[in-house]
């Protein structure tokens, strides 16, 4: 089955506080909990089409937030009020915000493991490898206890420590000093060797070390032992995160999204994910990783991670040219060189619309201010292009807007990872526990039911397992190919391909209109050597609307396809999918 994985961030998910404040705390702005992830919330999940859910902010990171127990964290290594998911303070346990009794976190957590499961679904968390937070304090290890701080680096070292720097002072951190660190400071996350990080770096974290100088870029992995290397060859760090897997998998955990996978090194990987499927053969891992300077592999990131054992790695470029039809003015045209069937990436490239990372599509301030208009097509161009996994965030359904400065992120077109928050659209939908979209306006529930019946529709064969076929080249001189006056080539925003899968016979035409004001009524030419890649004869074929099946079928023959094509009339950022039989 294709992947489809829904990332869940639980603080966020079952929230229904309305309003809230800036940089509010948890009873002004309220919090989602694991018990409020119930089986009514599953059940619509599932029924979604979701395969995969992605349970985001799980692990207990840093927070100005105390429990019993558990004193609030150093505020000048916290970014926001409940503090940022990936700045984790102790690998072995769960948030106790995210517990209705933070005492009982992880029974609560794995009663929802369970749910999941039932439902039919893979619950995943986060796999955050590079860094840990700089006030780290776990009671199951002791990250850095038998370091040799008096070197930079050294194979055994959990951490990178800092030259000594005008005597015994403390790390001087934007927000203020980090006492801890008086004297011996360590390298922050984002590879910032520095007393002095700055507001852009990851200052609140510090980067692990698997065994490898990182200065040394692409090359420095190079003398790591492979995956056959005996167990007492391996860097102490490899062991240390390897029972960290080994925890959360015993625990019922089925997948893992690893946090910027690319700045940990190759051999590393091999070795994990070999050790995690031992364990849990079908055990899924998916990588967050980009061509960046700070890459440790000697070729594309992608195709390396792949070739490591990633189930999927997400697919940044391809989503970026999306994106810049609307802030770039780029043609649809152009998106077919992200669409190589022959590509690793065809089944390996996590392909997206939002994360957490971006900004919602719906945002005024990006994707043009029309992102809203055209959230199917772009879902459709990015998720029925290829067959690898898709991912889906919660809130993007209900057209989510991420309006207003919240905290730490400010107003930025992204709901907040560091402070609390809600989904004031998605909780329209979520209404108080009930998830049925009670509440929800008309237009946003008939996106919701859009998006639910586009996710089904994934697990067609044809694309769900065929190739891809590029139809603009063919209809660029098309002048009923929703060509604007005065263009001189189709194709600006209109865009229509083929997906065949070959063993079933089951080809599919996608067409997306991009256009977020003008309807456009298109014929789409299908030449005669496109009829022979998807392996139709000359003859008389129909093709039936997959979206409306109460429509009757439209039937042409081969010559009529490749002179006239065939007729579509899309709305708005609309989107058809026509089975070719």
């Amino acid at each position: 089955m294709r992947p489809v994985i829904y990332q869940l961030f639980v603080r966020h998910f079952s929230n229904y506080t309305r309003g809230g404040q800036p940089w509010g705390t948890r009873e002004q702005n309220g919090c989602g909990t694991f018990n409020g992830i119930n089986d009514r919330a599953l059940e619509a999940l599932a029924r979604m089409g979701i395969t995969h859910l992605w349970l985001t902010g799980v692990i207990r990171h840093a927070t100005q937030t105390p429990h019993p127990g558990l004193p609030a964290d150093p505020a000048c290594i916290v970014k926001g009020i409940a503090g940022s998911p990936y700045a984790i303070t102790d690998y072995y346990d769960v948030d106790p915000d995210l517990a209705e009794k933070p005492a009982e976190r992880l029974e609560e957590f794995k009663a929802l493991l369970m749910r999941c499961r039932r439902w039919g679904m893979v619950p995943m968390i986060d796999f955050i490898p590079n860094h840990v937070s700089r006030h780290y304090h776990s009671l199951r290890d002791n990250l850095g206890s038998r370091d040799n701080k008096a070197v930079f680096f050294a194979r055994d070292n959990a951490f990178y420590y800092l030259e000594p720097h005008g005597g015994d002072t403390p790390m001087q951190l934007p927000e203020g000093e980090f006492e801890p660190e008086r004297g011996c400071g360590r390298v922050t996350g984002n590879n910032a060797a520095t007393w002095q990080p700055s507001v852009f770096d990851w200052y609140e974290t510090v980067k692990l070390n698997y065994g490898s100088d990182y200065r040394h870029g692409s090359h420095a992995a190079d003398a790591l032992p492979n995956v056959m290397a005996p167990t007492a060859y391996l860097p102490r760090t490899w062991h240390e995160m390897n029972r960290v897997l080994e925890f959360w998998q015993d625990l019922g955990v089925g997948g893992f999204r690893c946090d910027m996978a690319h700045l940990i090194p190759l051999p590393f990987w091999r070795w994990a994910i070999a050790e995690a499927r031992l364990r849990d053969e079908d055990v899924f891992f998916m990588a967050e990783a980009y061509n960046d300077r700070m890459k440790l592999c000697h070729g594309d990131v992608h195709t390396e991670l792949l070739s490591a054992g990633f189930n999927g790695v997400y697919d940044s470029a391809a989503y970026q040219a999306v994106r810049d039809m609307y802030e770039k003015r780029v043609w649809a045209n152009d998106l077919d060189t992200h669409h190589n069937p022959d590509a690793p990436m065809a089944r390996g490239g996590v392909r997206y619309i939002e994360n957490h990372d971006e900004p919602r599509v719906a945002s005024p301030a990006h994707w043009g201010g029309v992102g809203q208009k055209v959230m199917l097509a772009a879902m459709a161009a990015q998720y029925a292009t290829t067959c690898g996994p898709v991912l889906v965030y919660n809130g993007q359904e209900t057209a989510e807007a991420a309006e207003g400065p919240r905290g730490f992120g400010g107003d930025n077109g992204r709901t907040s990872i560091f402070d609390y928050t809600s989904l004031p659209r998605f909780q329209d939908w979520a209404n108080n526990g009930a998830f049925d979209g009670a509440l929800l306006p008309p237009e946003l529930a008939q996106l919701r039911d859009n998006t639910a019946q586009l996710l089904l529709l994934l697990q067609h064969p044809a694309l769900s397992k065929g190739t891809f076929y590029g139809l603009n080249w063919a209809n660029r001189d098309n002048p009923d190919f929703g060509r604007l006056p005065g263009e001189t080539t189709s194709g600006h925003r209109l865009y229509a391909w083929l997906r065949h899968f070959r063993k079933a016979k089951s080809t599919v035409l996608v067409v997306c209109n991009f256009d977020p004001e003008r309807e456009i009524a298109a014929s789409i030419r299908i030449p005669r050597h496109a009829q022979e890649w998807a392996a139709k004869k000359p003859g008389v074929y129909s093709f039936e609307n997959l979206l409306h099946p109460e429509e009757e079928p439209v039937e042409l023959d081969s010559e009529m396809l490749s002179e006239s094509g065939v007729n579509v009339s899309l709305p708005p950022g609309g989107i058809a999918f026509l089975e070719w039989v």
